[in-house]
């Protein structure tokens, strides 16, 4: 996102536009993304993964049961161990499900299959970065590196590489040239892992996507491009891969970037039965002011909830008292919660 685009989102923060083109007001006004959610299968095999590898730092550890947590997931039964992580001002959260135990991510997953989604980890140095992920000898997602072409007035001179922790989630290193990104990712630092810019997930319709978290959830469109040429099949790994790619923000936390693919359009549908304890979840958490009234305002949307609704939680110790879990218009899950 240049500088000029952000500009831009920031002025138009308190005006929404439908499909249609006509101004309207959000359903309900999120205020962005607090934390990316993903299942583990092993959580210290990921907390020495992330710390380790990718230099992010223990925030939280504990473990919960109980109803309360049964119903914001939609897992009967379960007790399970989250450990949140912080990299620069952004945080993961990583779950394991101690039971009931879910399914691995399939071996044949691919990026444009609509249960993608990773999230971009900015660095100060890409050829540093890939030595090191090289040193510890992680799983490549992409043949290696791809600095995109300078044609492509959006995304030109972005440099990317995509990789899998030890479950086979897809994570990206990604380095802005000093006309694009946020100003925070051009600061002179020592360090070489930075923050988390956004997480992207595979769409089916763009304009489905953003009637959901633009017109309903009240993000911005920050900005957007159409990728495609050997750089962007390689990138990705699909073979002849052209992308439409909007990127959305809150007014806090990393973005969340939309990823239809124009071509190929073989991806996967997300399976109607994969449940937050499956490896293959991810969870976007964006935090709201008012959790029962934007309860009220996703079912009058018909939004598909996994809880039954505002669920109020016993305490705080994740991070968070009330919170509900819906899925996006291709299933991907998105909890709001108040703190």
């Amino acid at each position: 996102m240049t500088k000029r685009l952000l500009l831009l989102a920031v002025v138009v923060l308190g005006s929404f536009r439908s499909a249609a083109g006509a101004d309207v007001a959000p359903a309900l006004r999120a205020d962005g993304v607090e934390v990316v959610g993903l299942t583990a299968s092993d959580m210290d095999r990921s907390v020495d993964f992330f710390s380790k590898v990718l230099t992010f730092e223990k925030v939280s550890d504990v473990e919960v049961a109980g109803d309360a947590y049964e119903h914001l997931q939609g897992v009967f039964g379960l007790r399970m161990r989250v450990v949140r992580m912080k990299l620069g001002e952004e945080q993961i959260e990583l779950t394991e499900y101690l039971a009931p135990r879910g399914r691995s991510i399939p071996e044949d997953s691919r990026s444009n299959d609509r249960w993608f989604q990773h999230v971009a980890i900015i660095v100060s140095d890409m050829d540093k970065a890939y030595r090191r992920l090289r040193e510890w000898k992680v799983q490549h997602a992409s043949t290696g590196p791809q600095r995109l072409p300078d044609w492509n007035k959006n995304a030109g001179g972005i440099e990317a590489f995509y990789f899998k922790d030890p479950d086979g989630h897809a994570l990206e290193i990604l380095q802005f040239p000093k006309d694009k990104g946020l100003p925070k990712w051009h600061r002179g630092t020592a360090s070489l892992f930075l923050g988390i810019d956004h997480t992207a997930i595979a769409v089916a319709d763009t304009e489905a996507s953003l009637r959901f978290y633009r017109d309903v959830l009240g993000l911005v469109v920050a900005g957007g491009a159409e990728n495609y040429g050997t750089e962007q099949e390689h990138l990705n790994n699909v073979f002849g891969a052209r992308l439409r790619i909007t990127a959305l923000r809150g007014a806090i936390g990393p973005g969340i970037e939309l990823l239809e693919y124009l071509a190929p359009r073989d991806g996967r549908p997300y399976p109607s039965d994969l449940k937050a304890n499956d490896v293959a979840f991810w969870q976007t958490t964006l935090t709201a002011p008012d959790v029962e009234a934007a309860a009220k305002a996703l079912f009058a949307t018909r939004v598909f909830f996994v809880s039954p609704g505002a669920v109020t939680l016993p305490n705080s110790s994740l991070g968070f008292a009330q919170g509900l879990l819906v899925r996006d218009p291709d299933g991907h899950a998105v909890r709001l919660v108040r703190r």
